[in-house]
């Protein structure tokens, strides 16, 4: 069961949700409705240094999940602007969370977190157990990078299954941070 989880997100599957009921934009940004959503799983472990984390003790702010690997090219292009988005919107209550898969050691990914900047925690996933609490039919992350916004009530908004700049991670964020 580990094995398929792995190799879907290594393979980066490029289809979407079958009746999902979400808004595939030209951007390649899946959107929910409001009403049409999906609350996040339980996202809770420990971060790439030991510490304690869950996702849901973020309920009442805009959260940014990124599943990343340290082996992964385009996890390294974007997390220069994850990292300034981050600090341009956490004055605004939007929380960023990165998921690190693929690292069996968490050193490794502690090494990629210095080298990019990256100041924001990261739950260590090396197993993708994290990713397999995704329900089925859910906007779930299926590829490495993915990046999900969850709005202040815990529930999946908006889907990216492509490495992101800097505009494209504001055009995930700025309407769910908009609902106030």
């Amino acid at each position: 069961m580990l094995m398929l989880a792995a190799s879907l997100l290594v393979a980066g599957c490029s289809g979407g949700d079958a009746d999902g009921g979400f808004t595939l934009g030209e951007d390649g940004i899946a959107a929910v409705a409001k009403e049409d959503r999906d609350l996040a799983p339980d996202l809770s472990g420990r971060t790439l240094h030991g510490e304690r984390l869950s996702v849901a003790s973020y309920r009442g702010e805009v959260v940014v999940l990124n599943v990343w690997g340290s082996w992964c090219t385009p996890c390294r292009e974007e997390a220069p602007h994850f990292e300034k988005v981050h600090e341009e919107l956490k004055s605004q209550g939007v929380r960023f969370v990165g998921i690190n898969v693929g690292d069996p050691r968490s050193a490794h990914a502690r090494a990629f977190e210095k080298e990019f900047g990256v100041t924001y925690p990261s739950l260590h996933d090396p197993t993708s157990k994290l990713m397999l609490r995704f329900e089925k039919g859910t906007l779930s992350p299926t590829t490495i990078p993915s990046t999900l916004v969850l709005d202040r009530d815990g529930r999946i908004a908006a889907r990216s299954l492509a490495a992101l700049g800097e505009d494209g991670l504001r055009r995930m964020i700025t309407p769910v941070l908009a609902e106030g």
